[in-house]
């Protein structure tokens, strides 16, 4: 069966006055090499900065298109705008933008194009070739490719957002094919020096290391050898971010009793229905995330109903976003269980491998399940940010691996109802933790 091709389409728009005089870029790239396949730029007269920008888009699918009729296509932009009202988020309200929104969404069909947020230092090709445009008319003239110097060297750290395609056994290989393909493309050692780790305002970003503090690499000579430490190593581009939700209170929750999947199902109680309504609009003004997946039991459903309803977006569940089964301690508290079962409790204290009594999951068996729930949701969510609606011990668990952390780190985090902890996943297989237990948008 033939491979559709897969592009990625960068563009912008500007306007020296909003309104003033306008005009657009659009690149379209190779994402697997960041090898420029198409420019287009063009001088629009006088237009508004978003009217620029909508332009740009057109000019960029037209373009992909031109390329492959079949072609998936991730667009990039800074314009927030844009690229919200273009993935159904936002609402189209403005005249000028109706028609231009309805042109974009006609080029390609609707399940070939994702859109993704970028901060403008990452959408720099697109932008010096609209202010190319912008500098021709001026000029009384029209862009022309031959005379444009905006094609960036392929070693200027583009963090494309489509990794090497391929089964999720074959990661370690996609990303020597790129790294390979960036130091001849460059001249420059295939090895990167440190990743930095985003703060909290970088959570939800899409826009992968580079924007996040990613050093650039270092002038040419000889490669250093490879590091083995986590989170070192070379920047394979935009990350899969998981944003990880705990649901919000039950009725059992300030009680701090047992709750996993062997349990009553509790729905939210009133306060967790205004919790799962705070993060909601907490999440809608991050506007990043672009799928929601959540766990079977009731709370965490509700929890991202809330969420889903917020952002206008569908839910599916994950059976392997469960909660442990806590066997016979479900619905008692720590110490009802101390003084019920004292040998049952220290042994699952004391080790990753006991179970809870009366056939319960032990965390060994969780982390299977957990881990390999997270590499089938990598493998399908490359590139995105999805918010994963669970419970204390599946998020726990994702960031312990993360961590490279013990099993007994499980018993040293704190985790909030409705609170919000976030991890990226890079094509290299390094992992960064980005945000453990933010509550701000309870306060």
């Amino acid at each position: 069966m033939r491979r559709l091709a897969r592009f990625v389409v960068e563009a912008d728009g500007g306007s020296r006055g909003n309104p003033g005089p306008a005009g657009y870029g659009a690149v379209v790239l190779d994402p697997a090499t960041g090898e420029t396949l198409a420019e287009r730029a063009e001088y629009i007269g006088v237009a508004t900065n978003n009217v620029a920008e909508y332009k740009g888009l057109i000019a960029g699918l037209k373009a992909a298109r031109e390329l492959s009729p079949d072609a998936m296509v991730q667009v990039r932009m800074d314009s927030k705008l844009v690229v919200e009202q273009m993935s159904g988020r936002w609402k189209i309200k403005h005249p000028d933008m109706k028609p231009l929104a309805a042109e974009a969404a006609k080029i390609l069909p609707r399940a070939q194009v994702t859109y993704e947020w970028i901060p403008r230092e990452r959408n720099k090709h697109a932008d010096r070739l609209a202010n190319e445009a912008m500098d021709a008319g001026k000029r009384g003239k029209q862009w022309e490719p031959s005379a444009s110097s905006a094609a960036l060297d392929a070693s200027a750290a583009r963090a494309l957002a489509t990794p090497p395609a391929g089964p999720p056994g074959d990661a370690a290989k996609g990303a020597a094919a790129v790294r390979a393909a960036l130091a001849t493309a460059s001249g420059t050692s295939a090895t990167a020096p440190p990743r930095e780790e985003a703060g909290a305002d970088t959570l939800f970003a899409e826009h992968g290391p580079t924007a996040s503090g990613h050093i650039p690499a270092p002038a040419p000579g000889p490669a250093p050898a490879p590091s083995a430490t986590p989170g070192w190593g070379p920047d394979m581009g935009t990350p899969a971010t998981f944003v990880l939700l705990r649901h919000g209170e039950t009725a059992l929750t300030p009680q701090k009793r047992f709750s996993g999947s062997g349990g009553t199902d509790p729905e939210l109680s009133p306060a967790g229905r205004r919790q799962a309504s705070a993060v909601a609009e907490a999440l809608a003004a991050r506007g990043t995330v672009q799928t929601i997946v959540s766990s079977p039991l009731r709370r965490c459903r509700e929890t991202a109903q809330a969420v889903a309803d917020r952002l206008g977006l569908t839910v599916t569940v994950e059976e392997g976003l469960r909660e442990v089964d806590f066997g016979a301690w479900e619905g008692l508290t720590f110490a009802e269980v101390r003084e019920r079962f004292p040998d049952d409790l220290q042994a699952w204290l004391d080790s990753p491998k006991a179970a809870p009594t009366g056939g319960g999951e032990s965390f060994t068996a969780a982390t299977r399940r957990i881990s390999a729930t997270r590499d089938r949701l990598l493998a399908a969510h490359a590139g995105r940010t999805v918010l994963l609606v669970t419970h204390v011990t599946p998020v726990k668990i994702l960031v312990r691996l993360a961590l490279g952390a013990p099993p007994e780190a499980l018993f040293k985090m704190e985790l909030s109802a409705a609170s919000l902890s976030a991890v990226a996943y890079y094509a290299d297989g390094n992992a960064s933790v980005r945000l453990l237990n933010d509550t701000s948008h309870l306060r």
